[in-house]
């Protein structure tokens, strides 16, 4: 326990690891290799040497990457705190080695972990960012700024809206939103970006940007007195909160705001939630997993999850689409006696979803663990980009 407290931990991934002499090899050669390697072992990599990180980070290796077909999903997690952001990815710890022939029985007579860990990436300078303006398209974090207060200090920037390369690892400008947005929630559907928002007017618009073209579209959409905290796309269509507490959807084809029957947002809790092949996941404040889609039109429970720990009633807990699985973050708030430090511990679990007949969801734990331990950090969001 006295180990804990100035500093991160990371189980088993120091990121002081002296480096290794580099082999002499050519660099189409490494990256050849690298390029058939599974992504959760670039974090270890990186530490051999400067010329290892140079090269996983390089445009050449992830278009040989795609010409092999080995592009996979990967887990971005972004933390809070002052007087930046913090960005990790998962990954698999060094000299751990999982191999299919290992059953989950054999795992817990063993007491073996599940060999996963969140792994600082090196990302300079991150924007301030919060979970309603962070959205992932491809192999990109896209960052949408609201306005700061007036009585806070701002930096003249030329943009409020960020592009994170997570193949590179660097920031680019993107064009700005065409209006200052006190308040704003975005999502992805069809290759644009759909950014609810009020202005200083406390008027409601939807901004939309194409991610093809980087431009947004000439004309905004209004007529719905909505609640812009929350949003996502479903079934096609941009849902937003409205202030009375029911759904509205909007058909881009159409042009037309639509009221979503049932009860879509209840036990919707801020900020744990997200969407999974046309499927809604939250869990509510009694820390249960739930499901919605617009077939049923009613939340149901997530059956299975044998083996899921408990999750700590008031802990902050973040869901995302992991490759088509559900993955749930979730803080664990300690304190060192000792040190007189509290610190957190961030656990992850990836859930395996199979529909069933009745209707009826069934969730199966195929691993979970602790993978991060912090200090005065606090969960913002979890993403999947494809890389």
């Amino acid at each position: 326990m006295s180990s804990l407290g100035k500093k991160e931990t990371e189980p088993s991934m120091s990121m002081s690891m002296e480096s290794t002499p580099n082999p002499s090899l050519p660099e189409d050669l490494l990256l050849s290799c690298f390029a058939r390697v599974s992504r959760l072992y670039y974090p270890t990599l990186s530490l051999v040497s400067k010329r290892f990180r140079s090269l996983l980070t390089s445009p050449e290796l992830y278009k040989a990457r795609s010409l092999l077909g080995h592009t996979e999903t990967c887990l971005y997690v972004c933390l809070g705190s002052y007087p930046r952001s913090r960005w990790y990815t998962l990954c698999l710890k060094p000299n751990q080695t999982l191999t299919c022939d290992t059953s989950e029985d054999e795992k817990k007579k063993k007491n073996e972990s599940s060999g996963y860990v969140l792994a600082r990436v090196p990302i300079p300078s991150s924007p301030r960012v919060r979970f309603p303006g962070l959205v992932a398209v491809g192999s990109d974090i896209y960052v949408f700024e609201e306005e700061r207060p007036y009585f806070e200090i701002k930096k003249e920037r030329s943009s409020n809206v960020w592009i994170l390369d997570c193949r590179t690892h660097t920031w680019r400008e993107a064009p700005s939103l065409p209006v200052k947005l006190l308040t704003l929630s975005a999502s992805f559907l069809n290759g644009k970006i759909y950014v609810a928002g009020s202005s200083w007017s406390w008027k409601n618009t939807v901004e939309v940007f194409n991610t093809k073209t980087q431009i947004w579209d000439t004309e905004s959409f209004t007529g719905c007195d909505f609640y812009d905290s929350r949003s996502t796309c479903i079934d096609g269509m941009f849902h937003v909160l409205q202030k009375r507490g029911e759904a509205v959807a909007h058909n881009s084809k159409k042009g037309r705001w639509y009221l979503v029957g049932g009860e879509m947002d209840y036990h919707k809790i801020y900020c744990s939630y997200c969407e999974i092949e046309n499927v809604m996941y939250s869990i509510t404040s009694n820390r249960v997993l739930r499901w919605y889609d617009t077939e049923v039109s009613k939340w149901r429970c997530l059956t299975g999850l044998e083996g899921l720990p408990k999750i700590p009633l008031g802990a902050c807990v973040r869901l995302a689409d992991y490759g088509g699985k559900l993955v749930v973050l979730w803080e664990e708030y300690h304190y060192d006696l000792r040190q007189r430090v509290g610190y957190k511990k961030i656990w992850c679990a990836e859930i395996a979803l199979e529909r069933r007949q009745g209707p009826e969801i069934w969730g199966k734990v195929e691993w979970f663990d602790h993978v991060l331990t912090v200090e005065s950090c606090d969960l913002v969001k979890v993403l999947s980009v494809s890389l």
